[in-house]
Order: structure tokens, then sequence, then C-alpha cells
């Protein structure tokens, strides 16, 4: 079940391959995302010291936040993988183009979980035929419609 999709990552990247990882949250980040206080968009996921962060991530706060908790909505969260799978992602990121971008997070056996994309980014020529293909397939289906009636 998703939580939250970020539409924007299809729109300004091809999306060569998919993973999925953990995520190392506090309580109160927890009860905010199952509530729906969460947006993806200009997120980003890097490599750093072997390990795998996500930035930008912003998660609101609930009102009914315990007073002892100072929330940071915008901090860095640690991304859980598996090592050899982190390698493997290292080697890919480094070529030249690629990047690492949040699609959604989702509900997995009662965990959260985010799937991240290994991106190249479209130019804006890629973008404009994207666009003419999707309303091509529109307009075949509605012409289809019209003519089985």
């Amino acid at each position: 079940m998703s939580i939250v999709e970020n539409k924007r990552a299809r729109h300004d990247y091809f999306i060569e391959d998919r993973f999925e990882a953990g995520l190392v949250l506090e309580g109160w980040e927890v009860k905010a995302i199952r509530a729906g206080k969460v947006q993806l968009h200009d997120t980003y996921v890097i490599v750093k010291d072997g390990e795998l962060y996500i930035l930008n991530m912003h998660v609101n706060p609930l009102l009914s936040a315990s007073t002892h908790v100072h929330p940071q909505s915008n901090r860095t969260r640690k991304l859980l993988m598996h090592k050899r799978e982190i390698n493997r992602l290292i080697g890919k990121v480094e070529q030249k183009g690629y990047t690492l971008i949040p699609l959604n997070l989702h509900y997995k056996s009662g965990k959260i979980k985010l799937d991240f994309g290994l991106a190249k980014g479209k130019k804006a020529h890629d973008k404009r035929d994207t666009l003419k293909e999707r309303d091509w397939q529109r307009e075949k289906e509605r012409i289809m419609k019209t003519n089985r009636l």
C-alpha cells in the first residue's frame, strides 16, 4: 500500500532500475508518515561513507507530538540495505549522469519502506517526446472507443 508517490520523478528522469530500502525513523516520524504528513518532491539519495542517506524528505510533525521531542522535519535519514547491494549501487552511481531518486514510500509487512530508482536525467526534448507519446496513446484509445460504438 503506497503512502506517497513522487510523480515528478518519472517526468524528469529515465528510471533504469528500482530498489527497496528500509528507513531509520524516530517515533514521531512514523506517526506522521502513517498520517500522510510526508513529501518526496526535491528529495534525493546520496552515498556517503559506504552508506545510503535520503536528503530533503519533509515530514511534518503532528500537533500531538510529545512535548519533550523537538522535531526536525528535514533531517537526513539513513537507508537500510545489505552491504553488497550498496556496493553494487555505488558502482552504478559513479557512472556519468546517474543519480538515485526516491519514487515512493509504502508499507511492507507493517514496516515503512522506500522505493528509489537509479535514474538518468531527461533533456527537454525527451520530456516533450514523452508527452507526445502519452497524448497519442490517449487519442488512439479515444478513436478505438468511438469506432466500437
